[in-house]
């Protein structure tokens, strides 16, 4: 076992050796091993098992008995997490490139795919996969982008305060945009002040080192978190270098522009006008950095949402609004309003609890069942979190699985039904695909 004396030093190996992998079960041979650890893990102790599946060094943070013959390949760091963000913080600073950070309470993945699909048609991009936007998904993001990079987009995700603040200290953005700041996270938070707060340590990290921020102008938070950004592009609906308006064409998401792009429109493959602003994001993006616009226009047609995100399928016959693969209280209010606005004849909804919201959580989920109390409803369906705990006359299933029974034998035909929750209560089961 070798005690580590520098990043420089494991850097060397890096380059040796450029994949970085954290968990056993998705080692490939060459792989660099960090081990990791929390209050129910150890990876200390499968530091071995890497090597001997083919990991060219194992990183730990604790003193491990193994084979002697491994000696030479295991580093000994004091911790694993510091030294896989100071290294990730370490090939970032071999870069020259836009590095653009993307945070928001939602729509920050959805931003993300739809500024790397357009950034992607005319430069050799990387970007976060999925949403490994935390504290380990952040620098793994960083040490994934290889040399011929020439834009790199990275998704912060965030649930304390200081906690983006600590990504822009190894992701280093010199561009950045915040989709928006609702009520998400607010148990860490504390409140929606709390949250522009957090979210705005971004904006923070760009003012103080003269980056350049793109905001949405009919946020008039976003404009105030913005001063002091010498730097800005802004885009909207009424006010901004790009201008446009949204309008729904067979369920989908059309955008109108006004302003800013010589295209008239661009019809999406997304359900629900709430996802203007994100549309607005990537071509503004990408008019920034001289993408043609044509390729803007062709990458955001061509992105098909996944994962529960914003799609529209069709399912025994009834079109399906799937957006379940998160929900805080502003964007299931967003989502309902959109689906009260949608001209069909038989509407069902079906939304589920919502997590992380500490002592408002009852209150806020009374909030949207007196939301759903504006609107007339075929039927409406409250699934698990504190709906069981709310004053309401819906039909409610303490799971998703239950929900599903029920739905399987309504036998509906021809309905609209929309199914929004919370990651925790899984309602993509609720459709038994």
């Amino acid at each position: 076992m070798i005690t580590l004396q520098s990043i420089a030093y494991l850097y060397e190996i890096f380059k040796q050796h450029p994949s970085v992998q954290t968990d056993t079960r998705k080692l490939k041979s060459g792989d660099i091993y960090l081990a990791l650890k929390g209050p129910n893990f150890n990876g200390n102790l499968f530091a071995e098992k890497a090597l001997a599946s083919g990991a060219s060094y194992a990183i730990v943070d604790e003193a491990i008995i193994a084979d002697d013959k491994w000696n030479d390949k295991i580093l000994l760091v004091q911790d694993g997490l510091a030294c896989l963000q100071s290294l990730a913080k370490h090939h970032r600073q071999q870069f020259n490139i836009p590095f653009i950070g993307i945070t928001g309470s939602n729509g920050k993945t959805t931003t993300k795919e739809l500024v790397y699909n357009v950034l992607a048609s005319h430069f050799n991009t990387y970007t976060t996969q999925g949403n490994l936007n935390n504290h380990i998904g952040v620098p793994l993001t960083l040490l994934s982008i290889k040399p011929d990079a020439q834009m790199a987009v990275i998704e912060m995700g965030a649930n304390h305060l200081h906690e983006i603040e600590s990504y822009c200290d190894y992701a280093m953005p010199n561009f950045g945009l915040i989709t928006n700041c609702g009520k998400a996270h607010l148990e860490g938070f504390g409140s929606e002040e709390g949250v522009k707060k957090g979210k705005g340590e971004l904006f923070d990290y760009l003012r103080a080192h003269d980056g350049t921020a793109f905001i949405m102008s009919d946020y008039d938070y976003l404009q105030s978190l913005s001063i002091g950004i010498n730097n800005i592009i802004s885009y909207g609906t009424q006010a901004g270098a790009l201008q446009a308006t949204a309008n729904t064409v067979n369920g989908f998401l059309q955008v109108n522009f006004k302003q800013g792009f010589e295209i008239a429109n661009i019809q999406t493959q997304l359900v629900g006008e709430y996802n203007l602003p994100n549309i607005l994001a990537a071509v503004s993006i990408g008019i920034y950095f001289k993408v043609p616009i044509d390729k803007i226009k062709a990458s955001i047609e061509n992105y098909a949402p996944t994962n529960s995100r914003s799609q529209l399928l069709k399912w025994n016959n009834n079109d399906v609004i799937l957006d379940a693969y998160n929900a805080n209280p502003s964007s299931m209010k967003l989502a309902i309003e959109n689906f009260a606005k949608l001209n069909a004849a038989h509407k069902i909804v079906c939304i589920g609890g919502m997590k992380e919201l500490g002592s408002t959580s009852i209150s806020e989920h009374q909030q949207l069942i007196t939301l759903l109390e504006q609107t007339k409803w075929e039927q409406v369906v409250l699934v698990g979190g504190d709906f069981e705990h709310c004053q309401h006359g819906y039909l409610f299933f303490p799971t998703a699985n239950e929900a599903k029974i029920w739905l399987k034998e309504q036998s509906f035909n021809n309905r609209s039904i929309l199914i929004k929750g919370s990651r925790g209560i899984q309602m993509e089961q609720v459709l038994d695909l």
